[in-house]
């Protein structure tokens, strides 16, 4: 068997993406460039090793015992890399991947800590939903992950290999309103007096569900706009230009202008933070930034109005997608 790095760099980005177009994209290859690719591998292999399905790609049990020794192969290279650099005597590379408001309220502190007390370990982030960020886990292309999910947080999603999972807090989702809006100077909303409210939303897709509207809203949400951006939606808000959900861990960053509302008449919505990574015995940067991520002092600021969120520890489930 004959297999080049680029084919094994396709294989674990294509394990991440879930498609050959999304795999092209992230590459800067043309998707008939990443076809080749693969119709190379599977014939170097003598094996199928991509399961072409409706909802995109997925590898064969040959294509994830290629990924696994794709890993190695492209870690060994990035390290040899590093060393002919004079880099590796100075510094240890993890990869870390969050979801979006996990990057707000967690990752500048977990930098501050780590540059006080690993200087020797260096961060690298990238931020995804927790669908993509077990792509990744499993692509090895991030060592280690903060994901979310939501009740009633069923087991992980059975792929392999399973990842090993930690929970980290439960925390309450609210709905952010403007100050000086409808809802000025109230501290709870009733379910039925979002019904007709406007919206700011993250695009959804078949594969990522609805976010920023409150779950188990009666009838079709009014969507009035949609980001990914944070800011963006949180400036939104406090123009008064719309309502929006988010975590309660979020109440100490949120713009001058912006209120953050309990509802009631619905049961509460938790939302599940979880750090993950790879089975197995990690490498003791992987482990350093494991635990600073669990030691983090994640409780609502004071004076937030918020009662402290639930912390536990342990093996988890997650419920992708969220």
């Amino acid at each position: 068997m004959d297999f080049s790095s680029t084919a094994l760099r396709v294989l674990r980005q294509v394990a991440e993406s879930g498609s050959f177009t999304a795999a092209a994209a992230q590459l800067g290859y043309t998707q008939s460039a990443i076809s080749r690719q693969a119709a190379a591998l599977e014939r170097s292999a003598g094996t199928v090793l991509f399961e072409r399905r409706p909802d995109g790609v997925r590898l064969t049990p040959a294509g994830l015992t290629l990924l696994r020794h794709a890993r190695t192969i492209l870690d060994t290279v990035a390290a040899a890399e590093h060393e002919l650099a004079g880099a590796a005597a100075r510094t240890e590379l993890v990869r870390l991947g969050m979801f979006p408001s996990a990057g707000a309220t967690i990752l500048p502190e977990l930098l501050a800590r780590l540059a006080a007390d690993c200087p020797h370990i260096t961060v690298t982030t990238r931020e995804g939903t927790t669908p993509a960020l077990m792509r990744g886990l499993r692509a090895g292309s991030i060592d280690v992950a903060v994901l979310t999910s939501r009740p009633p947080h069923r087991p992980s999603d059975g792929e392999s290999p399973r990842l090993h999972i930690e929970t980290i807090e439960d925390t309450e989702l609210r709905v952010a309103a403007p100050t000086a809006g409808p809802f000025r100077g109230r501290a709870f909303v009733h379910l039925d007096e979002l019904v007709d409210a406007p919206w700011i939303a993250t695009p959804s897709s078949d594969a990522e569900p609805l976010l920023g509207v409150w779950p188990g809203l009666p009838g079709r949400p009014r969507v009035v706009h949609t980001t990914s951006d944070w800011l963006t939606k949180l400036r939104l808000v406090a123009a008064g230009f719309g309502v929006t959900t988010v975590p309660s861990r979020m109440s100490g960053i949120l713009p001058d202008g912006v209120s953050l509302l309990r509802v009631d008449g619905a049961p509460p919505e938790v939302r599940r933070v979880l750090v993950a990574r790879l089975p197995g015995r990690p490498a003791p940067a992987v482990t350093a930034v494991t635990r600073a991520i669990v030691s983090l002092d994640l409780a609502v600021p004071h004076g937030s109005g918020d009662a402290p969120r639930t912390r536990t520890r342990g093996p988890a489930t997650v419920n992708p997608p969220e």
